[in-house]
């Protein structure tokens, strides 16, 4: 295996993310400059809608889709049968749309739409041939995202329930890290064979976070996604010039990062990796 094995996602574990705009030109324009990436549409010519795969070097990073409703990111979390996946978020509680096959046939994956029970919104993927994101933890791939809420204790355990997420001890800025047990086993024998060696002196756990949970003074809750930067102070003056706004900053013991919105009001996080940042 070597640093090329494509990554893929065990069921429970955030896979893709999706940006949904009203002017999905505009916005592409926006993200190619802040974060180079490159486009391929994937809706055949002459069909509604827009659907165009962000990549930087030939690996996925997310997509941006045309959208009626106000511009926002989406985190799809993986499953291995959506339909399944769909009925216990309704037992739960939650809400889920019908499954919607992504490609001719289906041959991409599968989605659903669907929202907690105290309303934020989230996706499955059921992975076919598009496998989740590729290009990760590096300059203008995603990193993770955030569950951020008003009550974040009990906005967690729908999601323990159904995927058996756990919080664990370790906290960056205003998140505490999310844990899936049994995700760095996955990497090691898959996309990552060196991740145990790579992250010695790690805390506990490290290798098993797929994101975060956050406390926000005011609602709705919301999943927030975060992309990695080389430099969060240029990243965030780079997105002013592009017409987005910088929302806030922080840092944390990992990294630097700030809050941005862009031009049709989506919001998201920009982190540079600066240990001892804090």
């Amino acid at each position: 295996m070597t640093d090329q094995t494509p990554r893929t996602y065990p069921e429970g574990v955030p896979s893709w993310i999706e940006a949904r705009h009203p002017d999905p030109d505009a916005a592409q324009e926006f993200y190619r400059g802040l974060f180079g990436w490159a486009f391929e549409e994937r809706v055949p010519p002459g069909a509604p809608g827009s659907y165009r795969i962000a990549s930087i070097d030939g690996r996925d990073v997310g997509a941006i889709a045309s959208s009626e409703d106000p511009a926002a990111w989406t985190t799809y979390i993986a499953v291995d049968d959506a339909v399944a996946a769909a009925e216990r978020i309704v037992g739960l509680g939650g809400t889920a749309g019908p499954p919607e096959d992504a490609g001719p046939g289906g041959a991409a994956g599968r989605s659903v739409d669907c929202v907690d029970p105290r309303g934020a919104a989230f996706g499955l993927w059921q992975a076919r041939a598009r496998l989740g994101a590729q290009h990760i933890n590096a300059p203008g791939g995603w990193v993770f995202s955030d569950l951020r809420s008003t009550a974040p204790e009990q906005a967690f355990g729908f999601y323990e329930q159904l995927f058996g997420w756990q919080v664990s001890g370790m906290q960056e800025g205003p998140s505490a890290m999310v844990r899936l047990p049994g995700y760095g086993d996955h990497l090691a024998a898959t996309s990552d064979p060196d991740i145990r060696e790579r992250q010695v002196g790690a805390p506990e756990g490290f290798a098993d976070v797929i994101g975060a949970l956050a406390r926000i003074d005011a609602g709705p809750d919301d999943w927030h996604v975060s992309f990695s930067v080389a430099d969060r102070d240029d990243a965030a003056a780079l997105a002013e010039r592009l017409g987005g706004r910088v929302l806030g900053t922080w840092q944390g013991y990992w990294t630097r990062a700030a809050e941005l919105q862009d031009p049709q009001g989506a919001t998201f996080r920009v982190t540079q990796f600066a240990p001892d940042a804090g």
